[in-house]
């Protein structure tokens, strides 16, 4: 096939283009910027575009099919050029079940956690060398792409991701997979620019759990109150497969799982992971895969990329950096911290970088969130707030909303970066957790000073 992508340079959308020029399509692209390592990643595949911008030129009657990435605004030269010519245009998603529909489909969703479940599921079948197709929103240990199609495959494993699918289709993701075997691990209020209530959010994964195809079956977090009422109120026809936390503890600074052959290390800690490694093994056995076998592979498991990825580790002291970012997230990622390391002191960093976070009624959402550390400490530059077209937010507002009056606030990078690199670490977990980039924190010199 001759496939056309607008907007090639996303996260996503660069890895889908990998994966078809791997698979023996011809693939040519546009966007009018591409970071790294998006543009090493295309350039070494000759799919880098030879100039930035929108070409109309581009667009011809030869191509088979354009591919739309989130990134192209609706008035985009070639989407306009690709209509006039009634070219076949599909979303990410909609290319994707495409590629997939005489296949086995396998969807992980949930507001937070699936990411990491659908990680640990291919790590489980990479161990055991069963090939599937793939599409995973991190960068895996043991895996050239984000995501890998194959005409061969009988399964392919799905992130599930909730937010729209293209600049012209409204549509979540996640509405578009039609899952055979599907998972729902969380439910909590996100993307309030697309979904302004709560209300409205939780409709998307009434909608998802109806979209499985009848005689399927959806594996679910029964822990989760939404989740549980989401899920047992739906009257698809399919199989309801609950799940919980496993059993474990931690003794010095190490998780141990139990399993039928008794307690066993594992490289994951906190609550939210083990309940992540439970949702995958059962995704795991309903694909074939043993429970014996399952915790043999998972027991290597390091985590997905950017969630609890550690930094930088000293005699008594620790680092980590966390994707986490929204309310329910942050939450989890410092609690599990704490639990792992109840004996050190645990200075937790947020930066607010999201649309949602600098909205003043959803920032009430963060209420708690940072309780389990010592220290709380909070980052966000007003530029950023300005960008959004929002009002400004202030310290005050910050403080009130996560409940603490000993909160740490920076709304500069240079204090915040000193602040970092300052810092006595002596028996201390720090914890760094953004989506964003901290005002440009160099993790280099944060490693040099927990290490020595």
């Amino acid at each position: 096939m001759k496939i056309h992508f607008i907007a090639i340079g996303g996260s996503a959308m660069h890895n889908l283009a990998l994966a078809l020029h791997h698979k023996g399509d011809q693939v040519t692209g546009s966007d009018d910027v591409i970071f790294e390592p998006s543009k090493s990643r295309l350039e070494a595949q000759n799919l880098l575009p030879e100039e930035f911008g929108w070409f109309h030129e581009k667009i011809h009657e030869g191509l088979d099919a354009i591919v739309l990435g989130m990134h192209a605004k609706a008035d985009n030269p070639e989407l306009l050029k690709a209509q006039e010519l009634g070219l076949t245009i599909y979303s990410y998603p909609e290319f994707l079940y495409e590629q997939s529909k005489d296949k086995t489909r396998v969807v992980i969703g949930g507001s937070h956690g699936k990411t990491t479940i659908t990680s640990m599921i291919l790590h489980v079948l990479n161990y055991h060398e069963i090939g599937v197709d793939y599409m995973v929103g991190a960068q895996l240990e043991g895996f050239d792409r984000m995501v890998h199609l194959t005409k061969e495959n009988d399964f392919i494993v799905l992130e599930g991701d909730e937010y729209l699918s293209s600049p012209i289709d409204r549509r979540p993701k996640f509405h578009l997979y039609k899952p055979n075997i599907a998972l729902l691990s969380g439910i909590a209020w996100d993307h309030i620019n697309v979904f302004p209530t709560f209300e409205n959010y939780v409709e998307q994964f009434k909608i998802f759990v109806d979209s499985i195809v009848k005689g399927g079956s959806i594996t679910y977090n029964e822990e989760d109150a939404e989740v549980r009422e989401v899920v047992e109120s739906s009257e698809n026809s399919i199989r309801k497969l609950p799940y919980h936390t496993p059993d474990y503890e931690v003794i010095d600074g190490e998780t141990l799982l139990s399993t039928p052959e008794g307690p066993m290390p594992i490289a994951v800690f906190g609550k939210h992971n083990l309940s992540n490694l439970a949702g995958a093994k059962w995704i795991c056995q309903n694909m074939g895969v043993d429970e014996d076998d399952f915790y043999e592979a998972i027991a290597s498991f390091k985590g997905a990329s950017k969630r609890l990825e550690k930094i930088a580790e000293g005699p008594n002291s620790i680092a980590f950096k966390d994707f986490a970012h929204s309310p329910s997230k942050v939450k989890a990622t410092a609690n599990a911290v704490k639990e792992q390391y109840p004996d050190r002191k645990l200075v937790a960093c947020l930066e607010l970088h999201t649309y949602s976070s600098f909205n003043p009624e959803f920032l009430k959402e963060y209420k708690g969130a940072l309780d389990a550390a010592d220290e709380a400490v909070i980052f966000f530059l007003p530029e950023s707030v300005a960008i959004k077209k929002l009002k400004e937010v202030t310290p005050e507002q910050v403080s009130e909303a996560f409940g603490r009056t000993d909160l740490r606030i920076f709304k500069k990078a240079e204090p915040f970066h000193s602040f970092i690199k300052n810092k006595e670490y002596s028996n201390t977990t720090l914890l760094l957790m953004s989506s964003g980039n901290y005002g440009g924190l160099e993790f280099r010199e944060v490693k040099g000073i927990i290490e020595h």
